[in-house]
């Protein structure tokens, strides 16, 4: 059971104001030893996440004086964050304790050594509850590297007052998307088709659905294959279908939810961030707003999974002041706030069962049964590499040429696993 949270109070926790500000510093300028008290300070960086002052509030008054977090906001994109930690740690910046790090990051962090292993007085903590997926992305050659946070998952996001039943595989979109297009409806299915990170999970997700993965189990070989032939046919049916929106080579996830939001839409493949969205700027659309499983090939599609997790620099010099910090900034009481207030799905199965979770997530259930198949991206310390092939070779989707392009992705990969000719 989550202990008192105030959720209902106004929006906020009470703690101790000032003890925790949100502010992009430079390298170096906060101090890795202690404030002018003597206190520990324990730097915590994180992408921006708007209610997480308020758990740091929280967890500095539970702290009572043993340390005190600061948390230091990085840039909003996913490149630029990466780019900042890799170049400190590189460097080896004793200002950065505990980092909120992308589940596709842990591989090349925890080889690099440039992160701890959990120790066992930790890790049980850490793993107390968690769901089997979430705590996958979170475990590198079967240590614990970070302690889960938040977890997601795309699902079909969709207008029943267009599709009154779900789609369960893409060619039954794309023949929905067919008559809604000669009765002069919306009937664009909005995916991230543009060349980035985006482009990758669809890709990802639709090897998957074909029984098929990029990497092996290992990650140090590539797979590919017939899968990858009958999933590249599949996106570049729909690229070139009457589905696809014509500014698909440059959607992302917002301009996804934007164009569902503004009518012209009918379907997006989305996290639920955009539930919450709908509701709040269209009321009107949010009536006959559903959601239902991931579409795949043959029948249902298994999830893209997603999700962010805490670990603890090498180069800390509080490292058991932060691992008891990331303790509490994931904690149960954390996650249901974070999921309340942030849109972030938790990791811990008991908080969905919490009577707040009710009205934020009504499709709690959809995205618990997801995570039992959701697709992790490929497990290996140059996961950022084998991204940046294989979005530039996807990329657009309407030119993809399924056999030739299968090829290119396996020869470009072995490349990329061996680093040679990406600049990571």
């Amino acid at each position: 059971m989550v202990r008192n949270v105030s959720i209902t109070d106004g929006g906020r926790w009470r703690g101790l104001a000032g003890c925790a500000v949100a502010v992009v510093v430079a390298a170096g300028a906060l101090s890795a030893c202690g404030d002018e008290s003597g206190v520990p300070v324990v730097n915590v960086y994180n992408a921006p996440q708007e209610n997480l002052g308020q758990i740091v509030d929280r967890c500095n008054e539970e702290a009572d004086g043993a340390y005190r977090i600061v948390l230091n906001t990085l840039p909003r994109d996913a490149d630029g964050q990466r780019e900042q930690m890799v170049r400190r740690l590189a460097a080896a910046d004793p200002g950065m304790d505990v980092l909120g790090i992308d589940v596709t990051w842990t591989a090349e962090l925890a080889s690099a050594e440039w992160i701890r292993p959990w120790p066992k007085e930790y890790r049980e903590e850490a793993e107390d509850g968690v769901l089997d997926a979430p705590l996958t992305t979170a475990t590198f050659e079967d240590e614990l590297f970070a302690a889960p946070s938040n977890t997601n998952v795309q699902l079909l996001w969709y207008r029943a007052d267009l599709m009154p039943e779900p789609a369960q595989t893409w060619d039954e979109l794309i023949d929905v998307a067919t008559d809604l297009a000669a009765e002069d409806q919306p009937h664009y299915v909005e995916v991230t088709g543009a060349q980035y990170e985006g482009l990758v999970v669809w890709f990802n997700s639709m090897v998957a659905a074909a029984d098929g993965s990029i990497l092996n189990a290992a990650g140090d070989a590539v797979e590919l294959g017939a899968p990858a032939v009958k999933a590249l046919e599949q996106m570049r049916n729909f690229a070139t279908s009457e589905a696809a929106n014509p500014s698909l080579s440059n959607t992302q996830e917002d301009t996804a939810r934007l164009a569902v939001e503004s009518g012209s839409s009918f379907a997006e493949l989305n996290w639920p961030f955009v539930y919450a969205s709908m509701v709040a700027n269209k009321p009107d659309i949010a009536e006959n707003f559903r959601w239902a499983p991931y579409p795949g090939i043959d029948g249902p599609g298994r999830s893209p999974l997603g999700g962010a997790n805490f670990a603890v620099s090498t180069y800390s010099e509080h490292p058991e002041q932060s691992f008891e910090a990331a303790l509490c900034l994931r904690d149960p009481e954390s996650q249901l706030w974070s999921a309340v207030n942030d849109g972030l799905p938790p990791t811990i199965e008991s908080v969905y069962d919490e009577p707040e979770m009710a009205d934020t997530y009504p499709m709690r259930d959809a995205i618990l049964e997801a995570l039992k198949t959701a697709v992790p991206r490929p497990v290996t310390p140059v996961y950022q590499n084998v991204s940046t092939v294989t979005s530039a070779i996807l990329s657009p989707p309407a030119a993809i040429q399924p056999r030739d392009d299968a090829d290119r992705l396996a020869a470009a990969i072995r490349d990329a696993l061996d680093s040679k000719g990406v600049l990571p």
